[in-house]
């Protein structure tokens, strides 16, 4: 009895016959013929009722189920799908109220449609999450009626329905899918020109449209009697390292995601490229303490380990120390490696403190310094000053943005990489520099 108390409701149209009965009643006062009538309403709306009720309960004849992916994707619009069917013998109205997460604080999620007997209806809809972690599901609520819409009954499916949200495998597949499709190009990748010959040599095939004309081999040419070219590729099993600050700097948000989280898209990202490409991949947190260390390894499964890694890191409110950093690096990381520093400096005087252990590591490594642009100092920066405060705001945006510049001019000028980029930008220009890097034979 308290489990069918608990799933019946009012349908919105019974009150609505409740008022007009009402309204009935009282007009009767005044015309009396109103008076039987209105007991007459009165009886088959109650009829009315106790019928619809029964067909709802007659039969449990609703099914439905919420499809998730195993993992959901950080920063990404997310595919979901719910499925209903139904077996009345009716055409059912459906209403379905997806309780979701309480990290999204959406409360008024929300599907209607109609069902014919045993048709089944599918709904897709997307999610982005901005924070890594559990995201439990509530009840998906189903909310069957007839086409009376006197009662509705309450259908309960997949309570409490956990699902964990993972740094941006979307967007992983997105790059990994274009690199072997040969299309980086669409996504802003660029073709970087070979230097010299610093790469091992594959093969020797027929020259296309595009080839290095420096690479003809004119013994093989004689004898194919058609134009052969010697083709190369970059050395293999390099090691690198995407090397991820985890102090307050990285807790600045953009787009809804914190610039951590943007870094470890970037390097799960990145970390695929490079194994695909036959390179050693590894990875290190740090901030007042080394958080995460993983060497550098080739095996295909070794992105499995940064993944779940990944996954666990989360900022804190402290100062990073590069000192440390710079000491673990001595100690654990003796070959040449290339070395993706994800930080970020607001001010010179911050750059200038860290200065001597970054360049102290770009002595041993080939270090890539990778900061971000304010770009909600660039929307400052583009505004019309229409007032005296607007254009101190603005000249002082201004400022700040020229220091970027002045920061990254200071760093080339000790011989270290650097990229300044927009949050949004991040993954590719990581990859492009790269390309850049070993297609010039730096590391």
């Amino acid at each position: 009895m308290l489990r069918f108390f608990k799933s019946f409701y009012i349908h919105q149209t019974f009150f609505w016959y409740i008022a007009i009965l009402v309204a009935s009643f009282i007009l009767s006062y005044w015309v009396t013929w109103l008076y039987p009538i209105s007991w007459l309403l009165f009886y088959v709306l109650i009829t009315l009722f106790l019928l619809d009720s029964y067909l709802l309960y007659a039969t449990y004849a609703i099914k439905a189920e919420r499809e998730l992916p195993q993992k959901l994707s950080n920063g990404d619009y997310n595919d979901l799908q719910v499925k209903i069917t139904s077996t009345y013998g009716f055409k059912a109205g459906i209403t379905v109220i997806d309780e979701l997460p309480q990290q999204f604080q959406k409360r008024d999620f929300s599907l209607d449609s109609k069902l014919q007997k045993n048709e089944t209806w599918r709904h897709s809809y997307t999610l982005r999450p901005t924070d890594r972690g559990e995201y439990v599901f509530g009840n998906l609520n189903v909310y069957a009626s007839t086409p009376l819409q006197l009662v509705k009954r309450r259908y309960t499916f997949q309570k409490d329905q956990m699902v964990p949200v993972y740094p941006s495998i979307i967007q992983m597949q997105q790059y990994d899918f274009l690199a072997i499709s040969n299309k980086l190009t669409q996504i802003g990748l660029k073709k970087i020109r070979r230097i010299g010959h610093t790469q091992e040599f594959e093969q020797i095939k027929e020259y296309i449209e595009g080839d290095d004309i420096r690479t003809l081999n004119w013994k093989a040419t004689a004898k194919k009697n058609q134009l052969m070219v010697n083709q190369y590729q970059d050395e293999k099993s390099q090691p690198i390292y995407s090397i991820i600050d985890t102090g307050r700097v990285m807790k600045m948000p953009f787009g809804g995601l914190k610039l951590l989280d943007y870094a470890i898209n970037s390097t799960l990202a990145f970390s695929n490229v490079a194994l695909k490409r036959n390179d050693k991949t590894g990875m290190v947190s740090f901030s007042k303490k080394i958080g995460t260390f993983l060497p550098a390894a080739q095996k295909i499964t070794h992105l499995n380990s940064i993944l779940e890694s990944l996954y666990n890191i989360d900022t804190a409110f402290t100062d990073s120390d590069f000192g440390l950093l710079y000491a673990h690096l001595k100690r654990k990381v003796n070959q040449r490696s290339l070395l993706l520093l994800y930080t970020n400096f607001e001010h010179m005087s911050a750059l200038k403190r860290q200065l001597p252990y970054l360049t102290a590591m770009a002595k041993k490594h080939v270090l890539v310094v990778i900061f971000f642009e304010n770009t909600e100092l660039e929307k400052l920066i583009h505004t019309n000053a229409e007032d005296l405060q607007a254009i101190y705001h603005k000249t002082i945006a201004e400022k700040f943005s020229m220091e970027k510049r002045l920061m990254q001019k200071a760093l080339r000028q000790y011989g270290i990489q650097t990229i300044l980029t927009k949050p949004e930008a991040l993954t590719i220009n990581t990859i492009n520099k790269y390309l850049e890097i070993k297609a010039r034979g730096i590391l």
